[in-house]
């Protein structure tokens, strides 16, 4: 997150991961603008560039080599990436509509979500047909094809509807990769037959000649068969029907046709042409909506239509990131001219391409390096940046922005200084609507609860049970803040569920950044929204708490529990004899320390929330039913801080087998970049606990022993005879990563009591 301290007054949200939010996310990374927040919302996090698509898909690149990757990227940009889908857009209250959180609220709005595949309109092709696009989505489906046709023994009829570029270009390297598959394991290519359908009169109808016959011939000398003027009307497990009645079989169909808009920009009351784009002027922005723009696929220019192609919405990304940047400042737009003829450079599989622009026609191996060439440049872009402590962070004030007279006397009254005490509290107005739509889950023990006037919750402590307090309050560390607002909730309860005790209520403690109202408004409701869902799922309800204003996002709560006397689970209850069991894999420190400075795969921040985000609440049921006798979450002091904590009290030694350890994907990598968390230096004063320290410093797992986790599963002690049962009851409720990683010993001599094997 490079982005300085500043007050925010403008929210930017890009809907889509396309190619032109991705150059727009690179500018504002080298240019950004004080006082404007920047939102890129979209369910993948990884985004493939179309033009080096079918090269992946004939195995000449690796996934990495051909995916944005939009985390790092937008950490690059300091613009805070939500994952999710976006449904719809309310206009008149400026939010964008999402599936799995609150509405996010907007200034300036674009869209670059490509287009939707158009199966629909055939009876039978959305559930017998793969679609390529939208190509965010189509890497799945592709893998799962590959897995069927290289499991399959009999002969296949592989099918593609569609003549254009993609299609072809598509046909000619699943051609190439299949064929070649079938090779290398020693089996004949003919058991695989290919078909190519269009409804055109020729292939590539929008080429030269020389380009369409050059296709023609290499399609036919690999055996692809071709059949023109051939209109798919039906798609059934059998296959293709055609519009003349004919019926083609087919295990596999692949569609390429031209696809439309997606179904939810229809109920936004944006103009769309009848295909279903947002329709926009020169300034790529919405014909009756001036607050929104577009790009890519999905806008439909008006002054100057064109068919949909990468190298438009690549160029489309300066012209859309320099215009959203005068809309903020109230200046005069510029206007975007598209090239009327452009260069395209289609791949035929084989490490060869073609080159065609208007009558220019060359082709060859030389070709397709010139293409790789150009491809590589371009996504070298989006994966090398130059270290976050050299980038300097966003200059200006936020006052120069276009603001009504309003938001101006906000604006001034955020960036001044602020009052100390209850004068720091949020507004109340703020903190109502914020709060207001919060739904704690019902309790009969809450008397008094969160939407009470009182000044105090009061709350019944059930008959024959003991009390159990706790507290956990600490800065968001991702961008996110209903993402932060799960994480933070789960982490609070995690004491509770380690002594094994029922959460009952709970008390906020939030501070939040000084700014516009309805700024701060839109983040508390993101956050607490995300809490509020994890208190609710514990049966924990939200009976009050605090906010105030401070530099940075952070979040804590007070959580009240009650438990049995006789079902107390301490640290201090650890038996020779057992076996250690833990519950996450582990190493999300060090992956956000590394995540801040964008040195991450989206992949691995994205496995590390998902762990983040699953309770302990079941996990510690099941142990507690195999007899566990000890257990506590891992949390600031790391595995082997906490361990220790166990192995004092109880009077007892233990051993940890690197090797058995789960591992967060990636955390070895940042590890092994030198990147680890601030915390980790006081946790590794617990080295001297390590009797066999000098035995294993050198293993590159070895630093994540001390890596702190927020929250982290549990470490808890099993009988031995327990511990099969215990796990499979661990993993079929979704602790997949659960495993043994230690057994409990008798007191030694020794002064240090922790063993480390691998």
């Amino acid at each position: 997150m490079q982005q300085a301290e500043q007050t925010i007054v403008r929210d930017v949200v890009l809907v889509g991961g396309g190619h032109s939010h991705a150059v727009l996310l690179r500018m504002f990374a080298m240019n950004p603008i004080a006082g404007v927040r920047l939102t890129l919302i979209c369910r993948d996090t990884h985004t493939p560039y179309s033009g080096m698509l079918p090269g992946y898909l004939a195995g000449h690149y690796q996934y990495d080599d051909v995916h944005i990757d939009l985390d790092r990227l937008a950490t690059f940009a300091g613009a805070r990436f939500l994952r999710d889908d976006v449904v719809g857009i309310d206009r008149q209250n400026r939010r964008v509509l999402c599936r799995n959180r609150p509405p996010v609220n907007y200034d300036l709005l674009s869209i670059n979500i490509g287009s939707t595949p158009a199966t629909g309109k055939t009876p039978g092709a959305d559930q017998y047909s793969v679609p390529v696009k939208p190509i965010n989505r189509f890497n799945d489906r592709w893998q799962a094809m590959l897995e069927r046709v290289e499991a399959s023994r009999s002969s296949m009829r592989i099918a593609i509807v569609g003549g254009g570029a993609g299609g072809v270009e598509l046909m000619l390297a699943m051609h190439h990769r299949l064929t070649g598959d079938l090779r290398a394991r020693g089996q004949t290519r003919q058991r695989l037959h290919f078909h190519l359908f269009t409804a055109s009169a020729e292939l590539l109808p929008t080429h030269n000649p020389s380009v369409r016959r050059y296709f023609s011939d290499t399609l036919r000398s690999r055996g692809i068969h071709v059949h023109v003027r051939s209109r798919v009307t039906a798609v059934d497990e059998a296959g293709l029907t055609l519009e003349n009645g004919e019926s083609h079989p087919a295990d596999e169909v692949l569609w390429v046709t031209q696809a439309g808009g997606a179904g939810w920009l229809a109920k936004t009351g944006l103009e769309l042409d009848d295909r279903g784009f947002i329709r926009v002027n020169e300034y790529l922005q919405s014909v009756n909506d001036p607050t929104i723009f577009a790009a890519g696929d999905v806008a439909s220019l008006d002054h100057a239509p064109r068919e949909k192609a990468g190298v438009f919405a690549v160029r489309m990304g300066r012209p859309l990131a320099e215009n959203l940047r005068r809309k903020l400042f109230d200046e005069a737009l510029r206007p975007y001219h598209p090239q009327k003829n452009w260069l395209a450079l289609i791949s035929t599989g084989d490490r060869h391409a073609v080159a065609s622009r208007g009558r220019l026609f060359l082709h060859g191996a030389l070709v397709w390096r010139w293409k790789n060439w150009i491809d590589r440049r371009f996504m070298a872009k989006f994966s090398e940046f130059p270290d976050m402590a050299d980038m300097k962070p966003a200059s200006g004030r936020s006052t120069q922005l276009a603001l009504d007279s309003e938001e101006k006397q906000q604006a001034i009254s955020a960036i001044a200084m602020r009052c100390g005490g209850c004068g720091a509290k949020v507004g109340t107005d703020v903190l109502g609507r914020a709060l207001s739509e919060l739904q704690p889950v019902e309790s009969e023990d809450v008397l008094i609860g969160l939407h009470a006037p009182d000044d105090a919750a009061v709350v019944r402590i059930p008959e024959g049970k003991l009390a159990v307090h706790t507290v956990d309050f600490f800065r968001a560390f991702i961008d996110d803040p209903y993402i932060f607002g799960r994480v933070a909730a789960n982490h609070s309860l995690g004491d509770v569920f380690a002594m094994g005790a029922t959460a009952q209520s709970a008390t906020a403690l939030v501070t939040i950044p000084a700014g516009l109202e309805r700024i701060q408004e839109s983040t508390l409701r993101q956050m607490m929204t995300g809490a509020v869902e994890v208190l609710n799922d514990a049966g924990c309800a939200l009976v009050g708490g605090h906010t105030g204003e401070g530099k940075e996002l952070a979040l804590g709560f007070a959580v009240n529990g009650h438990i049995d006397e006789q079902r107390v689970l301490r640290k201090g209850g650890l038996e020779p004899g057992q076996a250690l069991i833990i519950t996450k894999p582990v190493g999300t420190g060090a992956l956000f320390a590394a995540h801040a400075r964008a040195r991450t795969k989206g992949r691995w921040i994205d496995a590390a929330l998902n762990s983040m985000q699953v309770s302990n609440r079941i996990a510690a049921e099941i142990l507690h039913e195999a007899g566990s006798t000890a257990c506590t979450d891992i949390t600031g002091f790391g595995l082997l801080g906490h361990l220790v904590e166990m192995t004092r009290p109880s009077g007892v030694d233990a051993t940890l087998d690197l090797n058995a350890i789960p591992w967060l994907e990636g955390a070895v990598d940042c590890v092994g970049m030198g990147i680890t968390s601030s915390l980790q230096p006081a946790n590794v004063r617990l080295r001297r606990a390590i009797r066999n320290q000098q035995a294993v410093v050198d293993d590159p797992r070895y630093p994540l022993l001390f890596d702190p986790q927020t929250a982290g599963g549990l470490l808890a002690s099993v009988p031995e005879g327990a511990v099969e049962d215990c796990l499979r009851k661990l993993k079929a409720a979704g602790y997949h990563a659960s495993a043994k990683v230690g057994a409990v010993l008798p007191q030694s001599d020794e002064l240090s009591p922790i063993v480390i094997e691998r």
